[in-house]
């Protein structure tokens, strides 16, 4: 091959790469384009107030991911019409839980090199009242009942839960003083009955019964555990076995999880079950699907989660004692979280039909006297 072949070899290469870039580039941005246009057979989006503390019916807040200029941002529609038009908020979180008028945005910085992670606390307007770095990854968020708390757990390494070859990390913060424990691993631990100490700690999935006690996954030993927390006394203590991401009901007395289940699939493996505490019985929902994400509950009998959907998630919701059949409430949305004033929650908590003055509270306990007042107040609030 002489001189002048393989110049116009090399010509032809330089030629053919530079088309193939640009029309990768091409391909990149119209596809970019695309999923900034509002799909023709999505929801309805529109541009509103959002309020975590809604003056009307109650509201189901998501993590909007129908395509168009509002995806990723945090948008409402009324808890008794899912399906309907949505209004976007205009802040987009990655993970995102509300409780209380309390909001936890979980975000991202994307940077030229790498990207960072934040976790930012919201008020009731969705406006950010203090931001905390964030180490990785945001997987799993939650507010306390009364929003004093807010909790989130990122990956510091990996990025799935289904394999061994992660890390997390997760932190609670205090939202009236601002103190963080930045890692629930230096908690103490309690496992079966005795102190426990290991090196390979991961905790996950907080949820919480109040602003002293929560719940969690705690993994060791390539086990998982459903495990107490104490934050006054900075305790860990191990319940039961086999449960991940766990979610208290409002009242108190089932926790909702996925479990590995005998003979699933080592990338699919979990189910959706529920916990009574009283008597640790387990019963499986009759979603038989693999579910990876922490459920929420939308009372005191109803499951709501997310599973892969056309354009990334949709909502489907469960009976939680194991009757009835899955169904779809909410296309191209995750994260789900509730606000406003709900009835039937008073209406659960436990006490005689009728009190009078000086008796409101009679025959409750501490943790239902703060939670009836604070719903009381929630519902006063503008």
């Amino acid at each position: 091959m002489n001189r002048r072949t393989r110049l116009a070899v090399l010509l032809f290469a330089v030629v053919l790469l530079g088309t193939v870039g640009t029309a990768a580039v091409l391909r990149a941005a119209d596809r970019s384009a695309v999923r900034d246009r509002q799909q023709t057979d999505g929801p309805t989006v529109r541009t509103g107030d959002v309020m975590l503390r809604p003056p009307g019916e109650r509201q189901l807040l998501v993590r909007n991911l129908a395509w168009g200029p509002h995806r990723d941002e945090i948008a409402t529609v009324p808890a008794g019409h899912p399906d309907g038009p949505r209004t976007a908020s205009g802040v987009k979180c990655l993970r995102f839980h509300a409780a209380a008028g309390t909001g936890i945005c979980l975000q991202a910085e994307r940077g030229a090199l790498a990207d960072t992670y934040r976790a930012v606390v919201l008020d009731a307007h969705l406006r950010v009242r203090h931001r905390f770095p964030a180490p990785g990854i945001p997987t799993r968020s939650r507010v306390s009942p009364s929003g004093h708390l807010v909790a989130w757990t990122v990956f510091v390494s990996g990025d799935s839960y289904a394999g061994t070859a992660f890390s997390t990390r997760t932190a609670i913060a205090d939202t009236r003083t601002w103190a963080l424990d930045d890692n629930l691993e230096e908690y103490a631990v309690t496992k079966d009955g005795r102190p426990y100490h290991a090196s390979d700690l991961n905790i996950w999935g907080v949820t919480f019964a109040d602003d002293t006690r929560f719940y969690a996954t705690l993994a060791t030993g390539g086990r998982t555990y459903l495990v107490r927390g104490d934050r006054t006394a900075r305790t860990l203590t191990t319940l039961h076995g086999n449960v991940e991401c766990p979610s208290l009901s409002p009242d108190g007395t089932r926790i909702a999880y996925k479990k590995r289940v005998p003979g699933a699939s080592q990338d699919a493996p979990w189910r959706l079950y529920v916990l009574n505490l009283a008597t640790m019985k387990e019963t499986a929902t009759a979603e038989q699907r693999n579910i990876d994400d922490q459920a929420l509950w939308s009372g005191n009998d109803t499951l709501v989660y997310a599973l892969p959907g056309d354009y990334g998630s949709d909502l489907w919701t469960v009976p939680a004692d194991g009757s009835g059949t899955a169904r779809r409430m909410m296309t191209s949305a995750v994260a789900p979280a509730y606000a406003g004033w709900q009835k039937d929650r008073l209406a659960a908590v436990p006490g005689p039909p009728a009190r009078g003055p000086g008796q409101r509270f009679a025959g409750l306990t501490g943790r239902q006297v703060a939670g009836e007042r604070d719903l009381r107040h929630q519902h006063r609030a503008p």
